[in-house]
């Protein structure tokens, strides 16, 4: 691509955008083994303590960040957490919501749909996987100016960064499962962040401890979350 191949509208650089097609039966295949591959995808809460090197951790954060955003404002932090210490201290703080949640907040029908998941208030992978990142989502920013300025679709934006993120690990050959100990703001004060910031999801990532064992869970088919106008 050359320079001048570019163009202004509205006095902002527009570069050409490419990307490579294909037939309507390629991309039909393409998109059933994109499907195939993703199904196999599965929460996983069973960690071996093999290392992860920091430069997969950046690949992964860095395809999270290919996510659009509203105005482009990417208004999102990920906090990639291998020091034991300071995963031992986010451990001792998720298990203390997570011990208030199964004795007090949580009903008794949200216990029980939990149980094929073998799940409770005890949290070790989050010292066994190898990084915890920890999404956090930006409702604000300040100029240089120390001026305030909201970001646009925060949620929206972080949740599909997200998805983006766990798919990746899943390429990689990793695991994950998003870890949401509500409420979450003990992430914010262990991890020293800004008041600007707000913990959105924790994902330990790492290798599958072998033998693994998930629950055999069945997707809803397709009629029952897809709906056609044609």
């Amino acid at each position: 691509m050359m320079e001048s191949d570019n163009i202004s509208i509205k006095g902002y650089t527009h570069i050409p955008y490419h990307i490579d097609t294909c037939t309507a039966e390629e991309s039909v295949i393409k998109s059933n083994s994109f499907y195939e591959w993703l199904d196999k995808r599965r929460s996983v809460r069973e960690f071996c303590d093999k290392p992860v090197p920091r430069e997969l951790i950046e690949n992964l954060i860095k395809s999270a960040s290919t996510a659009p955003s509203g105005a482009h404002k990417q208004p999102w932090a990920f906090c990639a957490v291998s020091d034991p210490i300071i995963k031992t201290k986010i451990r001792k703080e998720a298990e203390v919501e997570e011990k208030e949640n199964y004795e007090r907040r949580m009903s008794k029908r949200w216990k029980k749909e939990l149980e094929p998941f073998d799940t409770d208030m005890n949290k070790p992978f989050l010292e066994v996987a190898p990084w915890l990142i920890v999404v956090f989502k930006k409702a604000y920013e300040y100029d240089g100016k120390g001026n305030k300025h909201n970001n646009y679709y925060v949620n929206e934006s972080i949740g599909i960064a997200c998805g983006m993120l766990i798919s990746a690990i899943h390429n990689a050959g990793l695991v994950t499962l998003t870890h949401t100990p509500s409420p979450m703001n003990f992430l914010g004060k262990v991890l020293g962040r800004p008041s600007n910031e707000r913990a959105f999801m924790l994902l330990p990532v790492g290798y599958a401890k072998q033998p693994t064992y998930v629950p055999d869970l069945k997707r809803k088919e397709l009629d029952e979350v897809a709906v056609f106008y044609e």
